[in-house]
């Protein structure tokens, strides 16, 4: 009983991170619709992206200490989200209105750290944590090329829900948003790190809440 318990609590915990995943997703994916502000929504998309990914994979993959699950915990967020995605396009919203990250090649690096240094937890939070941060900006960029013109897509699809205090008053342009890949690979990999310790520590707490 126990056992199952233990099992049930665990996959539990797995789908409760993917299905936030998707939720966060459709909040934050859609940063093409803020134009002026599309850059410093990129960064934030990353860094929120990064590190949702990173807690769920690595409580994953420590849970079954196999290489290979962070891919697969990444495979799980990315068919939610393109069924959330499709969810939005049946309602009458342009097809790239929800953008769905490029998180597998992350988890494919956040598994090959794992492996490569023989299962080492350590090594897996603060290298695969890097890489992960480091690695999904980027990988992301593909979303940013493939996407249509943002200008003609918001004024096309304009958002109903944006709040007064949201609306863009001057685009936003200095030296620190002339980059914003750049910008959200050097946040999501600082923040990447911490968050994944907290993904090992929950795998941790509930073995020992379990256990009690």
């Amino acid at each position: 009983l126990m056992v199952w318990l233990r099992r049930t609590t665990h996959y539990l915990f797995i789908v409760v991170v993917a299905v936030n995943s998707t939720l966060l997703t459709i909040n934050a994916g859609d940063y093409i619709f803020y134009t002026d502000w599309a850059r410093t929504s990129f960064v934030v998309f990353s860094v929120s992206q990064s590190t949702m990914l990173v807690v769920g994979a690595i409580y994953y993959m420590l849970f079954t200490g196999v290489p290979g699950t962070a891919t697969y915990y990444a495979t799980i967020m990315t068919i939610y989200t393109w069924v959330a995605k499709g969810a939005w396009f049946a309602l009458g919203y342009p097809y790239d209105f929800v953008v769905t990250p490029v998180w597998i090649p992350s988890a494919m690096l956040l598994d090959l750290t794992y492996w490569a240094t023989r299962r080492n937890k350590h090594a897996a939070i603060i290298i695969g944590g890097t890489l992960v941060g480091l690695s999904l900006p980027i990988f992301n960029m593909i979303n940013l090329l493939l996407v249509r013109d943002p200008l003609e897509m918001a004024f096309k699809y304009p958002r109903p829900t944006l709040p007064p205090y949201m609306t863009p008053i001057e685009p936003q342009v200095g030296k620190f948003y002339n980059s914003p890949v750049a910008l959200g690979s050097g946040a999501a990999a600082v923040l990447s790190v911490p968050i994944a310790a907290l993904g090992a520590e929950l795998n941790t707490w509930t073995y020992r809440w379990m256990a009690a």
